[in-house]
C-alpha cells in the first residue's frame, strides 16, 4: 500500500496572534478572510520508485470569514514515468459555527472523483471511477506559539455519485477518519508542523472482490515538516510521511511499515 501523501495532514495554513486569519505557513486551522483566495502547490514522491512523482494543487476562496468553497486535484506518473494519471478531485465546503478565544470548530463537506483519467484509459471510465461523499467536524485551539487540531470524518464511497442503494448489489466502501495535527512557531520565519491520521474501514469484505472477509482493516500515516515564511503571505514547506497498514484478512491479520518513505514539498500563497 505505498502511496505519495500530498500533505493531507498538515493541510494549508497560519496564525499568530495578531493576524490570525491570513497568515499563511501551515497551520491545520487555517481559514481565508472573506474575499481572500489561497493556493497550495504541492509536490511529491516516495523512495520507492513505482511511484516516481505527484503533483497536487489546492484553490479556495473565503465566501465569508466562516464558510471557505475548495477544489482540490492531484496528477501523478507511476511506472518509471511511463504511465500518466489525473486521480482524485475534490470540492470541499467549510463552516466555522464557533471561533472564540483561540477555539475553532469547523463542520466539513466534501466530494469527490477518483480517478478522472489514466494513460490508456478513458476520462471517467466507469470500470475504474469512484466516487465518495465526505462529511465530519475538526477543531482545535490556537495561540501565537502553537496550534492543537483533531478532526473526525465519514466517507462513502461507490461507483456512481448517488448509487446509496446497496441492495442492488452495488456495494459502497465506509471509512472514518480520526487525525490530529500540530504546529511549532519558532520564531516569524519558521515553524514545524506534523500530524498523524488513522483511516479505517468498516465493511467486512473488500469492494469488488466477492468473499474476501476483512477485519479491521485500516492505515496509520504520520507526517514532519518545515515551513519556511516568505512573507505573511507565502510560504515553502518540506516534508516526509510515513504508513503502517492493516490490510485485515485471514492471510495478512497484521500491522505493517510501507517499504520506505513519502517526501515533498510545498508551496502556499494567500491573496
Amino acid at each position: 500500500m505505498k502511496k505519495i501523501a500530498l500533505s493531507s495532514l498538515v493541510a494549508v495554513m497560519a496564525v499568530s496572534a495578531a493576524n490570525a486569519a491570513n497568515v499563511i505557513d501551515g497551520n491545520p486551522l487555517y481559514m481565508p478572510k472573506q474575499g481572500h483566495f489561497y493556493s497550495v502547490t504541492d509536490v511529491a514522491s516516495h523512495t520507492e520508485f513505482n511511484t516516481p512523482w505527484a503533483l497536487g494543487e489546492e484553490f479556495g476562496y473565503g465566501i465569508t470569514d466562516r464558510l471557505t468553497v475548495a477544489l482540490s486535484t492531484v496528477a501523478m506518473e507511476n511506472n518509471a514515468f511511463d504511465n500518466a494519471a489525473w486521480g482524485e478531485t475534490r470540492l470541499g465546503l467549510v463552516y466555522r459555527p464557533l471561533s472564540m478565544c483561540g477555539w475553532k470548530l469547523d463542520l466539513l463537506g466534501a466530494y469527490a472523483v477518483d480517478r478522472v483519467w489514466e494513460d490508456r484509459e478513458a476520462f471517467l471510465d466507469e470500470d475504474f471511477t469512484r466516487y465518495t461523499w465526505t462529511a465530519g467536524v475538526r477543531g482545535g485551539f490556537v495561540t501565537s506559539r502553537f496550534t492543537f487540531a483533531g478532526k473526525a470524518l465519514f466517507n462513502y464511497e461507490n461507483t456512481e455519485s448517488f448509487n446509496w442503494d446497496e441492495s442492488r448489489g452495488q456495494r459502497g466502501v465506509h471509512s472514518l477518519v480520526f487525525g490530529v495535527d500540530g504546529q511549532y512557531v519558532i520564531d516569524s520565519n519558521w515553524n514545524l508542523v506534523a500530524g498523524a491520521e488513522y483511516t479505517g474501514y468498516t465493511d467486512k469484505e473488500w469492494y469488488g472482490v466477492p468473499g474476501a472477509k476483512v477485519k479491521n482493516a485500516g492505515t496509520w500515516e504520520g507526517v514532519f515538516g518545515v515551513n519556511y515564511n516568505i512573507d505573511t503571505t507565502k510560504y515553502v514547506g518540506v516534508y516526509v510521511n510515513g504508513s503502517l497498514n492493516h490490510q485485515g484478512g485471514d492471510d495478512n491479520n497484521k500491522w505493517d511499515w510501507d517499504n520506505g518513505f513519502g517526501f515533498g514539498a510545498k508551496f502556499g500563497i494567500d491573496f
